[in-house]
C-alpha cells in the first residue's frame, strides 16, 4: 500500500512544458489546476474524470482559466473570495505560488498548494482532500501573516467555483421552523444569487448551505451532469453565486462575513470550514447517493452503525415529565419491541423547577419533586425492560430565571450598556461559547451525565434560540466582530473533548427541530432532529429535501399522534408508519392513548423496520417520484450494496375521485436479479396481487408495478390516505 501511495503522489503533481498542473482525482472526478512556482494558481476544470493525456492537452481546449482563490484589489470589478485590509491601509493582495505539498493515506490525498502575496509576508494556502473510494473532493484555505500588526480579513470563502453557463439550473433548500428542507429549483439567470445564515446559533431553518447545479437543464433525478455543494460549518454561511457578462458563473461559499470582520494576529491561523463537492452525470440522485456514502464513511458520527428504534417523551407529556409516567412510557415501548426510551424536557431544576420554557435552563439537577428516583431510576427501569435511556439537554443555553444566571449574568452574550434580548419564553439567553470557562461548563453538563448514569445511551441536544445580543463578555473591545466565528469554534472544542471520551454514546443534533442539519456538526452527532413538524404528510417533503444530501441513518423520523400536535391533521396511523420507516424509525407519541390493534399495527412495523434497517440505513437512496412533481403519489427505494435487497415506498399524496396515478418504476436494481414481493405493515383484508411473486430487476426498472390507491379495510376504518411498504428479496 505504501508503494501505491507514492506513486499515487507522483501522479498528483505533473508538467506541461514551464506550468505545473495540479490534478485531484477520486475514482470517477477530476478536479484540475494550474500552480506555475511564481504564477498564479489558475482552476482548469472540474468534472468527468481526465485520463492523463487530456489533462495535459486540456488548457489548449479552451474553457475557464480563472483564479482558483481570486483575492481584492488588482481586478476590482470581479468577484472575489478574499478581502483584506492591511495594517497600513492598503486593500489588495497580489497571490503566487510558492510551492505544492502533498500526503496521503488510506483514505485520502490531501494537497495544500501555498501562495504568498508579492509585497507582503502575507499567505494562503488551498487545501483540497480527494477521497479514494468516494466521489468528494473538500476544499478550503488556511489564512496566516508575519505583519507586524493585525491584517483585517472583511472577506474569507472557502472557495471558488466558475460554472460555464449554459442551461444551468440551481436546486437549494429553504423553510422555516416546522417546514425545514422544502427544496426549490430555478435556471440560473444573469445577477447575484445569495444565500445566507445568520442566526448565530442553528443555521438550517431558513435556509441550507447546500446547492445543486444541474448543468444540463431542468434537474432530474438519474440523468444529467450535475455538481453537488455542502458547506461543512455549523455557524452563519453565505452562498454567492455571480453570474456576470462572462460565459461563467462564479460560485462563492463559507463564513457569512457580515458583522463578523477578524482581525488576524501575526502567526495566526484562520481556517475556514470546508466545501464538499462531488460530479455525478447521474442527476440527483447521483448527487445524493455519494454523499451519503461519503457521510456514513466519513463524516457522521459512527456513520456506519445501525441506529435504536426510540420512543422520545415530548409530544407525550412535553413539560410534565413525572416518574410513573416515565416508567409507563418505557414499558410501552418495550412491550412494543422498541429499544431505546428517550425523556426530553422538563427532567432538572432545583430552586427553579423546570415546568415551562421560562426557567431552569442551565440548572442540570434532577427535580427530585417530578423524579423522586431521580434519573438513576429510569435508567433501571430501562434496564429492567431490556431497552436502553436516553435524556435531553440543552448545555449552550440558559434562562435568567435560574441559579446559573444568578451566579453567572457574565457567562451570557449581551451587548455592553443595554438591555438583554431575551428569546423563548421571554427568559432564554445564550452563552458565551467563545469563554474557556463556558466551554468547560457546557463540557460538563455531558460529562457529569454520563460519569452519574454511565448507562446512558443517548443525548438529545438542543438548541432553541438565535443569538439576539451581538456582545461577548469575554472578546475583547477589538474583537467583537469574531464573536459569531468564536461561539462555533467553541462549540466545536467542546464536541470534540465529548467525542473523545464518549467516542460511542449516540447523540442527537436537534436545534428547535432541524435547525443543525449540516456537515459542520454531524462528526460529532449521530443523527439529527428533521423537523420539529412530525406531521407524516408535511414530512414527506422535508424528508424528501434533506435526503438530497443526508442519508437516513442519520434522519430522525417518529411516529406522532392525529390530529398532528403541529398542523392538526388527521393521517391513519398505517400512513403515519410507513413515512416514518423511511428514516430512522422512531415514535413521539403517549403510547397509553392507544389502542390495543394501535400498539400491535406499531409492534409489527417495529418487528419489520429491525429486518429492513441495513438496507434503510446502509442502502442507495432512488427517489423515484417526487412530491413536487404533484402528480398524486411520492415514492422512493433503498437498495443494499450488493444490490440483493431493496425497500420500496409508496405513498399517495392527493385524493380525487376518478385519479390516474402514475405507475412508478423501480431503481437501483440488478436487471438480472430474480426479486420476490413482500408487503410490510399490510392492512388490507387480502394481500396484494404480487405478493410472493417474483420479477426480475430489468421488468421492476421498466415497468414498475401497479399499486391500488385504497386499502381493503372494513368500512369503518376506510379514509382517503394509502400507502405501501413493500420488502423486495433477491432469490439465488
Amino acid at each position: 500500500m505504501k508503494k501505491l501511495i507514492a506513486l499515487f503522489l507522483m501522479l498528483v503533481v505533473a508538467y506541461s512544458g514551464q506550468a505545473q498542473q495540479v490534478c485531484l482525482s477520486t475514482p470517477h472526478t477530476t478536479l484540475l489546476l494550474s500552480a506555475p512556482q511564481g504564477g498564479e494558481l489558475r482552476f482548469l476544470y472540474y468534472g468527468e474524470k481526465l485520463s492523463e493525456a487530456d489533462a495535459r492537452s486540456l488548457p489548449s481546449a479552451g474553457g475557464a482559466e480563472f483564479p482558483a482563490y481570486p483575492a481584492y484589489g488588482l481586478n476590482c470589478p470581479m468577484g472575489t473570495a478574499l478581502s483584506v485590509r492591511h495594517a497600513d491601509g492598503n486593500l489588495t493582495t497580489e497571490l503566487r505560488v510558492e510551492g505544492t505539498d502533498t500526503d496521503a493515506d488510506d483514505e485520502a490525498v490531501t494537497t495544500v498548494i501555498r501562495l504568498k502575496d508579492t509585497v507582503y509576508p502575507f499567505r494562503v494556502s488551498v487545501c483540497y482532500k480527494a477521497y479514494r473510494k468516494v466521489d468528494v473532493i473538500e476544499t478550503w484555505t488556511e489564512i496566516s501573516h508575519q505583519e507586524k500588526k493585525p491584517v483585517l480579513l472583511n472577506q474569507f470563502a472557502s472557495a471558488y467555483l466558475p460554472i460555464r453557463r449554459g442551461d444551468v439550473w440551481l436546486t437549494s433548500f429553504y423553510g422555516a421552523w416546522a417546514n425545514e428542507a422544502r427544496m426549490a429549483q430555478e435556471p440560473l439567470e444573469p445577477g447575484m444569487k445569495v444565500i445566507k445564515n445568520r442566526d448565530g446559533v442553528r443555521n438550517t431553518h431558513t435556509a441550507h448551505a447546500e446547492v445543486i447545479f444541474s448543468l444540463d437543464g431542468r434537474p432530474q433525478e438519474n440523468t444529467g451532469r450535475v455538481i453537488g455543494a455542502a458547506l461543512c460549518y455549523s455557524g452563519n454561511y453565505k452562498l454567492r453565486i455571480d453570474t456576470d457578462e462572462s460565459d461563467y458563473h462564479h460560485f462563492f461559499a463559507g463564513i457569512n462575513e457580515d458583522n463578523s470582520t477578524y482581525r488576524l494576529k501575526g502567526g495566526e491561523l484562520f481556517r475556514t470550514p470546508a466545501l464538499a463537492l462531488t460530479y455525478s452525470n447521474e442527476g440527483m440522485g447521483g448527487n445524493s447517493r455519494t454523499f451519503h456514502r461519503w457521510s456514513r464513511a466519513y463524516k457522521l458520527a459512527n456513520g456506519t452503525e445501525p441506529r435504536k428504534i426510540l420512543l422520545n417523551s415530548w409530544e407525550g407529556v412535553y413539560f410534565n415529565t413525572q416518574e410513573e409516567a416515565m416508567k409507563q412510557m418505557i414499558a410501552d415501548i418495550a412491550g412494543m419491541g422498541g429499544e431505546l426510551f428517550v425523556m426530553d424536557d422538563g427532567w432538572f431544576g432545583d430552586k427553579y423547577p423546570r415546568k415551562t420554557d421560562r426557567t431552569s435552563l442551565g440548572d442540570w439537577s434532577v427535580d427530585r419533586q417530578k423524579l423522586p428516583s431521580g434519573v438513576e431510576g429510569l435508567v433501571e427501569e430501562a434496564r429492567k425492560k431490556g431497552i436502553r435511556f436516553g435524556i435531553w439537554i440543552e448545555p449552550e443555553m440558559a434562562n435568567t430565571q435560574s441559579e446559573l444566571f444568578e451566579k453567572h449574568p457574565d457567562w451570557v452574550l449581551k451587548a455592553p450598556g443595554r438591555e438583554l434580548v431575551k428569546g423563548r419564553g421571554g427568559t432564554q439567553v445564550v452563552l458565551d461559547l467563545a469563554h474557556p470557562q463556558v466551554q468547560d461548563f457546557v463540557f460538563r453538563v455531558v460529562d457529569d451525565l454520563m460519569t452519574r448514569y454511565p448507562e446512558i445511551d443517548y443525548i438529545k441536544w438542543d438548541a432553541n434560540m438565535s443569538i439576539l445580543n451581538h456582545g461577548s463578555p469575554y472578546l475583547s473591545a477589538d474583537e467583537q466582530s469574531h464573536m459569531y466565528i468564536a461561539y462555533h469554534r467553541g462549540l466545536e472544542s467542546v464536541c470534540q473533548r465529548i467525542r473523545a471520551k464518549y467516542p460511542r454514546l449516540t447523540m442527537q443534533a436537534c436545534a428547535s427541530g432541524g435547525g443543525r442539519v449540516n456537515y459542520g456538526l454531524l462528526p460529532y452527532f449521530d443523527e439529527f432532529w428533521t423537523s420539529d413538524n412530525t406531521d407524516a404528510v408535511q414530512r414527506i417533503y422535508m424528508q424528501w429535501g434533506t435526503s438530497c444530501f443526508f442519508p437516513a441513518v442519520a434522519m430522525a423520523s417518529h411516529i406522532s399522534a392525529s390530529p398532528n400536535h403541529q398542523t392538526f391533521r388527521t393521517v391513519p396511523l398505517k400512513f403515519r408508519i410507513d413515512v416514518a420507516m423511511s428514516g430512522r424509525l422512531g415514535m413521539e407519541l403517549q403510547p397509553k392513548h392507544m389502542t390495543e390493534e394501535e400498539k400491535k399495527l406499531c409492534a409489527d412495523a417495529i418487528a419489520a423496520y429491525k429486518e429492513i434497517r441495513p438496507v434503510v440505513q446502509q442502502g442507495d437512496l432512488y427517489r423515484l417520484q417526487s412530491p413536487y412533481d404533484r402528480l398524486g403519489v411520492a415514492s422512493l427505494m433503498y437498495v443494499s450494496p450488493e444490490k440483493d435487497k431493496a425497500v420500496f415506498y409508496w405513498w399517495k399524496m392527493e385524493h380525487f375521485k376518478n385519479q390516474h396515478l402514475p405507475r412508478v418504476r423501480m431503481n437501483g436494481l440488478n436487471p438480472q436479479g430474480r426479486y420476490r414481493i413482500r408487503e410490510l405493515n399490510r392492512i388490507d383484508k387480502q394481500p396484494l396481487r404480487m405478493e410472493g411473486e417474483v420479477f426480475t430487476g430489468a421488468y421492476l426498472m421498466a415497468n414498475g408495478l401497479e399499486l391500488p390507491d385504497t386499502h381493503q379495510v372494513d368500512k369503518p376504518q376506510r379514509n382517503e390516505y394509502a400507502s405501501r411498504v413493500l420488502y423486495l428479496e433477491e432469490i439465488k
